[in-house]
């Protein structure tokens, strides 16, 4: 990837990243309190609907910046050794990476606004002071091993079914896709990704939101599933999906659809 390509991915990846999160954040703050182990009208209901809002305004453009960019060059990396019916597994390879490393920025900005998201009467710099003040540097990335373990399979499914979409609509009508077609085929991929992927999101948000050492805190996540099981069964591990699939469909319609439009412009 030249200097010139590198720039485009930054870019269009950040751009992406707070288009989505601040577009859909009233339906992510709903599933959040959804998931949560005090239930959804303890949480806070339908009040504060933007609660955590600053914390994913600061997060989302580096976050998603950081992914494309890992994509991106990861892809044009394994692409000159891998033959192309090896497609795929690039495509699985490049977006696990992708996940790895834009983690690294999701997981403190994830704690925050989740914590804000459940506790609306408190806001993101109380939530962020009282996070640092109890557990330290570290109380920030509690959940990232959750959280990469969601990503992953997400992005297995997601990315390489993107891409396959969008390489099958384009043979078919003979040309490159435009950029609204794109953002279908990652909107039909990014539903699927999120109904899958739930009961692991659900465990990410217990651990992120329990509180400083109990069990469900340690992030042991075939615990926290066989709590939420024992308690709620099947409907607490998919707690909050109708949510989440919404908010990830149309998420994947603005989100690829705009990193496809702006890279492209970038690029032209």
């Amino acid at each position: 990837m030249d200097r010139r390509e590198f720039t485009a991915s930054l870019v269009a990846g950040g751009c992406a990243g707070m288009c989505v999160d601040l577009t859909l954040f009233p339906l992510d703050t709903i599933k959040t309190r959804l998931q949560s182990q005090q239930g959804f009208y303890k949480a806070g209901g339908f009040r504060g609907i933007y609660a955590g809002v600053p914390s994913a305004a600061i997060g989302s453009f580096p976050n998603a910046a950081a992914f494309f960019v890992t994509y991106e060059n990861t892809k044009s990396l394994l692409g000159v050794a891998v033959p192309p019916h090896m497609a795929p597994v690039t495509h699985m390879l490049a977006a696990s990476l992708g996940e790895i490393v834009a983690c690294l920025i999701r997981v403190p900005t994830e704690v925050v606004k989740q914590r804000t998201q459940a506790c609306p009467s408190t806001n993101t710099y109380q939530v962020l002071m009282a996070t640092l003040r109890q557990e330290g540097v570290k109380g920030l990335y509690r959940g990232y091993g959750s959280t990469v373990l969601r990503e992953i399979p997400f992005s297995l499914v997601q990315f390489p079914l993107w891409e396959y979409l969008k390489s099958l609509w384009s043979w078919r009508q003979g040309h490159t896709l435009y950029s609204w077609q794109a953002a279908v085929c990652g909107a039909f991929a990014g539903g699927i990704a999120a109904f899958v992927t739930t009961p692991l999101d659900v465990a990410k948000t217990r651990i992120m939101l329990a509180k400083a050492g109990t069990s469900t805190a340690n992030g042991n996540i075939p615990l926290v599933l066989c709590e939420v099981w024992r308690s709620q069964g099947v409907t607490g591990l998919f707690a909050g999906s109708i949510p989440r699939i919404t908010s990830i469909s149309l998420g994947g319609f603005i989100f690829l659809g705009a990193y496809e439009k702006v890279r492209r412009t970038l690029l032209s």
